[in-house]
């Protein structure tokens, strides 16, 4: 699991039936967490919003933790962070 910031949306037409109905966002991971790591595409089931920090999962517990184990998911948000800017409090920079 990463923390990551929400840059903006992705709007996908046509795509796997499996991703009908989800909603995909831009995340830039906060340096300290993504090391070698460009922004990535996470599916969002939760309502993150532009400019808010995320948690997001990774991989197949993407996959579990968003109910689409069938789904070809690799990052999907699964959480808003409530409080501070990583880049500035405990050390995320």
């Amino acid at each position: 699991m990463i923390v990551g910031k929400v840059l903006g949306n992705v709007i996908s037409t046509r795509k796997s039936e499996k991703l009908i109905g989800n909603k995909f966002m831009i995340i830039e991971p906060v340096e300290s967490m993504g090391k070698n790591m460009g922004q990535l595409v996470a599916i969002d089931n939760i309502g993150a919003g532009v400019g808010e920090y995320v948690l997001v999962s990774l991989g197949s517990a993407a996959r579990i933790g968003t109910d689409n184990e069938s789904s070809p998911v690799d990052a999907a948000i699964v959480g808003i962070l409530d409080e501070g800017e990583p880049e500035r409090n405990n050390g995320f920079k």
